[in-house]
This record gives C-alpha cells, sequence and structure tokens, in this order.
C-alpha cells in the first residue's frame, strides 16, 4: 500500500518539501519499497521504529507520527500526518495549500476518504462533512503550535479540530478531494481497545450526556449499536480511576458548549 500512497505523492502538482515515512514494527517488504522512492526522490526519507505490535487506536500512530517529526526542522508553513493507505488525486497537495492561502483563518484542512465497495468508491460511512479525518489531516503551522501538537491518545483527531476552534482557527474539509482509502478504518483494532473510545470521551470532558449521545451516534456509524455498552463503560471506567484529562478545564468548558451548540442545530433541522 505504502507504495500507491508514495506513487500518488510524488505525482502532485504540487510536490511536498519533505515526505518522512514510518515504519513501524512492519513485517512486508514497506522498507524496500520506500527506498526504491527515496533513490529516485531525494526529498524522501525513512525512519525505522519498534513499538508495540498491538494496534492500539491513538497513541501508536501519533507515536509514530512524532518519530517522523523528530528528523524535521522548524522551516514549514504546513505540516500533514498521512496514513500509508492513501491515494491522493494529483491536485491534493495544491488544494489544500490554496485554502491555507486564501483564508488565514484556516488551521486545518483536508479531503474525503472514499472505500471500495464492488466496482465503486463510495464515502467512508465514518466521514462528517465537519471533520476531518485522521488519515489525511493537514496543520497550518501556527495552529498547529497554539492546539500543543497531536495528543497520543484515542480521540487525537477529534481534540485537535475542538482545541483548533479553542483557539479561534477555522477547520476546512473539501468535498472535492476524493482520497481513496485502501484499508478501512479500524480494521486492525486490538480488542483490548474496546473502552478506549469511552475513556477519551471522558479525557475531553464531554461529560455524561454528551458522551451517550456521541456514542450512539458512532456506534450506528459502524453499524454497531452494542458498541453502546462498552463506550459508556469506558467512560465511567476512566472516571472511577480518575483517568487523566487532555484537555484544561476551560478547554472543557469550551468543547461542552460547542458540542451542545452543534447538537441543537442539527436538531432544529430535522
Amino acid at each position: 500500500m505504502i507504495g500507491k500512497t508514495l506513487g500518488s505523492l510524488v505525482q502532485q502538482t504540487l510536490l511536498p518539501k519533505k515526505i518522512v515515512v514510518v515504519n513501524d514494527n512492519s513485517t512486508d517488504t514497506t522498507e524496500t519499497v520506500v527506498n526504491n522512492f527515496i533513490g529516485k526522490h531525494s526529498y524522501i526519507s525513512l525512519v525505522n521504529t519498534n513499538s508495540s505490535v498491538d494496534h492500539m487506536p491513538g497513541s501508536k500512530v501519533i507515536n509514530a507520527f512524532y518519530e517522523g517529526y523528530k528528523t524535521l526542522d522548524t522551516d514549514y508553513d504546513v505540516i500533514c500526518k498521512f496514513d500509508a493507505d492513501l491515494i491522493f488525486p494529483e491536485k491534493y497537495l495544491e488544494t489544500i495549500v490554496k485554502h491555507f492561502r486564501e483564508n488565514p483563518k484556516i488551521g486545518m484542512a483536508g479531503g474525503f476518504c472514499y472505500i471500495e465497495k464492488g466496482n465503486e468508491w463510495v464515502l467512508e460511512n465514518l466521514t462528517n462533512k465537519d471533520h476531518i479525518r485522521g488519515a489525511l489531516k493537514a496543520y497550518r503551522k501556527s495552529c498547529y503550535l497554539d492546539i500543543g501538537g497531536l495528543k497520543p491518545a484515542m480521540g487525537w483527531d477529534t481534540i485537535d479540530e475542538l482545541l483548533a476552534q479553542y483557539h479561534n482557527w477555522e477547520v476546512r474539509s473539501d468535498e472535492s478531494l476524493k482520497v481513496k482509502h485502501l484499508k478501512p478504518t479500524g480494521n486492525t483494532y486490538n480488542p483490548k481497545a474496546k473502552y478506549k473510545q469511552g475513556e477519551a470521551f471522558y479525557k475531553i470532558r464531554y461529560g455524561f450526556l454528551i458522551t451517550l449521545i456521541a456514542s450512539a451516534k458512532l456506534a450506528l456509524l459502524k453499524k454497531q449499536p452494542q458498541l453502546i455498552k462498552d463506550y459508556i463503560a469506558g467512560y465511567f471506567k476512566a472516571k472511577r480511576e480518575q483517568q487523566p484529562f487532555l484537555v484544561t478545564k476551560a478547554e472543557g468548558e469550551f468543547i461542552r458548549k460547542l458540542r451542545w451548540r452543534k447538537i441543537f442545530q442539527k436538531i432544529k433541522y430535522l
């Protein structure tokens, strides 16, 4: 898959200044494929790392991101975190940069993930029009610094957008940017992670009612209503254990108000 991802990135109408591939515990031909690209494109580099073999949502992918981030200097305008199972349209980066240039208030931008069903590519069912999937995040440098980087925890790709808005940044999703997602989200998650989503809701300071609503929505989107029970159990597990929050009290208050406002807006238009 990494070959298809890199192939789409080196064919962009606006080429990236730097691509860092983090090879985390792969047992396939990833390293060989990446080295072949490195031989042809000087802006590509490889970082090998060995974390846990368990695919725990959130922490594993962000820890890998930081392994690559450590190799970069501070001379950048936009930084991206891309999964290695995507095929980007050729004007993807050009369009993302255009959004940042045209609107200085935009702090994050991204396209939409499509998965293959039958002989066609359809919008991934977990996608919301006001949310950028964690697979393809792009951050303006000043926004990335304002939010304190990415949290190595479940829910990081929601926290970043909430904190961006807390710092008065806009989040821009572009429906015209259709990205092929070769490996649908969650296919390799460890069963031990089943309570992590509820724990994440607690750590974001959602409170119980918003957690209940968010749990029901997510479980129905995944077409697994039984997950509601796991999410709620995870929430109370985190509360009982007094797990550390991922946002401050002030940020949590802002997040709850923002969530309630969006909930009431959706109810209004039902």
